[in-house]
Parts: C-alpha cells; sequence; structure tokens
C-alpha cells in the first residue's frame, strides 16, 4: 500500500467569458456581409424581373428562358401568346420572359 499516493481532488477552475463576446463579434459582421454580397442583390433583380413582366405589351420582343425569340401577339393574365415565325404561335408563362428585345430587332 505504499506505493499508491493519495489522490486529492482539485477545484474547477472559473470558465472564461471571454469566448463568448468573440462569437458575436464574429457572427453579425458574417451576417452584414452576407446580406450585402447574396440577399440585396437578389432582391433587387427579383425586383427588376417583376417590373420587366408587368411591363410587356402586344406588339413587343421578347427572348425567353429557353432562348425563344417571338413577337407577343396576345397577352393573358398569366400566360403571353409570341409569334415564332409564319403561322407559328407559342403559349408561354409570363415568367418565362427574359428579356425584351429593343424594336425591329426581329423581322
Amino acid at each position: 500500500m505504499f506505493l499508491i499516493s493519495t489522490a486529492y481532488a482539485q477545484t474547477a477552475a472559473p470558465a472564461a467569458s471571454s469566448g463568448d463576446n468573440s462569437f458575436l463579434f464574429i457572427m453579425i459582421p458574417m451576417f452584414v456581409i452576407m446580406y450585402f454580397v447574396m440577399i440585396r442583390p437578389q432582391q433587387k433583380r427579383a425586383k427588376e424581373q417583376k417590373a420587366l413582366i408587368a411591363g410587356v405589351a402586344k406588339g413587343d420582343e421578347v427572348v425567353t428562358v429557353g432562348g425563344i425569340i417571338g413577337r407577343i401577339t396576345k397577352l393573358g393574365e398569366s400566360s403571353v401568346h409570341i409569334e415564332t415565325g409564319a403561322n407559328v404561335e407559342l403559349q408561354i408563362q409570363r415568367s418565362a420572359i427574359v428579356q425584351i428585345l429593343p424594336k425591329g430587332t426581329l423581322k
């Protein structure tokens, strides 16, 4: 028994509270950067797209998501009819319009 020494319990060291503050100092700027780099530009693009779709009129020349170019012949509430060639008319959703071309682009 004389080879085994007596073990004494030690009291726990006080927890450092500076770790909590440093976490906040890192996370808050991270969210601010994410807002200006990702969220704000996406909201701006969505607003521009909504204005573009609301502003289409009969006779406008448009490009669709699939790359189809045509002239608007009829407007519906959620759909648009575009003429892509001689006697070829397609019905597409308004949200599929990506760009309005300048007048006279199509011949």
